[in-house]
């Protein structure tokens, strides 16, 4: 029976308990496919992440990532926790971390940057893959999934659409903070939709949002994935950075830095905060970064 190492950080928080959980096994050399998804089980967290070796010496790290159910190519909490622990470690697999890092990742090279000031620790990274978008099937039906209904989708900015920066989200806005917080899950309604909707092999995620009155660069969102066992997630990097590049994607501007911080988490009890950066260049979305805090919780070993 080996022991393997793993760390547990709340991620895109300062405060322990809020955010998005996430377990971290530092080492996982001596582990198969079958064990990874296993140990994602176990813990049960929307994303676990298991750290190789690179196949480039030039980078830092391969990052396998794992929800409960399946192998996703990219994800954000993911990343930006993993990247803060394996800074604080200072070393993996012989050579320093530093503060600059380049993961390998089923969706491609995820860049990140750790900054400190102070005791305060941020990690932040760059989308692996362009920015995209896909119209959505005119037969799927979205509202039904939320348990919302038509008057509840503000369409005057966008229709509900599939965008991505490595990870497809369907990104809808809805009226208001009120509507926002009576969306719920309906799992056969996101049964239905998978029949026609193109997502990952979990199935479709659905991304609500909406602006803060009192704050005019602020959303707040919540995303919804039953069918890859997260009924409700408290941060979702990956979403809130296609939705910074849908409204970067938007702006009448050619040339256009939109800055978001996005709340999530808020319905749940773990409220989290995610900062976007969406550059666009001569008409098109260039970069989109995504970054947050995050505070370590737990370490221990795994026997398997």
């Amino acid at each position: 029976m080996a022991e393997i190492a793993f760390q547990t950080v709340d991620v895109f928080t300062e405060q322990r308990f809020g955010g998005n959980p996430l377990a971290v096994i530092t080492d996982a050399r001596s582990l198969n496919a079958d064990q990874l998804a296993a140990i994602a089980r176990e813990f049960n967290y929307s994303e676990s992440t298991f750290v190789l070796p690179p196949a480039d010496p030039a980078h830092t790290a391969q990052v396998r990532i794992f929800t409960p159910t399946t192998e996703v190519p990219f994800a954000g909490h993911p990343n930006v926790g993993t990247a803060f622990v394996l800074a604080s470690l200072g070393s993996l697999f012989g050579k320093p971390t530093g503060d600059a890092m380049t993961f390998e990742e089923t969706a491609g090279l995820v860049e990140v940057k750790v900054r400190r000031t102070g005791s305060r620790t941020t990690t932040a990274i760059t989308a692996p893959e362009p920015f995209s978008i896909t119209p959505l099937p005119a037969e799927s039906d979205i509202v039904s999934c939320a348990e919302l209904v038509s008057s509840d989708i503000v369409t005057r900015n966008h229709p509900p659409i599939i965008a991505s920066v490595g990870l497809p989200m369907i990104i809808a806005e809805v009226a208001d903070p009120e509507t926002l917080a009576r969306a719920r899950p309906d799992t056969a309604a996101f049964v239905r939709a998978n029949q026609v909707i193109p997502g990952h092999a979990g199935g479709p995620a659905l991304y609500l949002y909406t602006w803060l009155r009192d704050r005019p660069d602020t959303v707040q969102a919540r995303m919804f994935a039953p069918l890859d066992n997260i009924p409700e997630d408290p941060a979702t990097g990956s979403a809130a950075g296609a939705l910074g590049g849908l409204l970067a994607h938007l702006r009448p501007e050619a040339d256009h830095d939109l800055r978001l911080t996005v709340r999530q988490g808020v319905e749940m009890g773990r409220p989290s905060t995610i900062e976007i950066a969406a550059d666009r260049r001569d008409g098109a979305v260039t970069r989109v970064e995504i970054s947050g805090a995050s505070v370590p919780v737990m370490t221990g070993t795994l026997s398997v």
